[in-house]
């Protein structure tokens, strides 16, 4: 819990920095992509925090593109 506490502390320090600066420069988009990344990696960090398996992205590239390969393999050998 004291984890999860410390992220969310930092988390407000990071948004109580950026923000007055995108409103004030009426930064509308960089409010909006600032906001979406920064709730993505408070969501995986407290994953982490709890000890969530979190999948690695190359898993998925991996499994999608293993077909192809193995097409190509068989192809360049015959």
């Amino acid at each position: 819990m004291l984890k999860i506490g410390g992220i969310l502390v930092i988390a407000i320090i990071i948004i109580a920095l950026e923000v007055p600066y995108l409103l004030k420069d009426k930064l509308k988009r960089e409010m909006w992509a600032f906001s979406i990344l920064l709730i993505i990696a408070i969501g995986l960090s407290i994953a982490m925090a709890l000890n969530v398996n979190i999948p690695n992205p190359i898993d998925l590239i991996s499994t999608i593109f293993k077909p192809f390969s193995w097409f190509l393999y068989d192809y360049l050998l015959k």
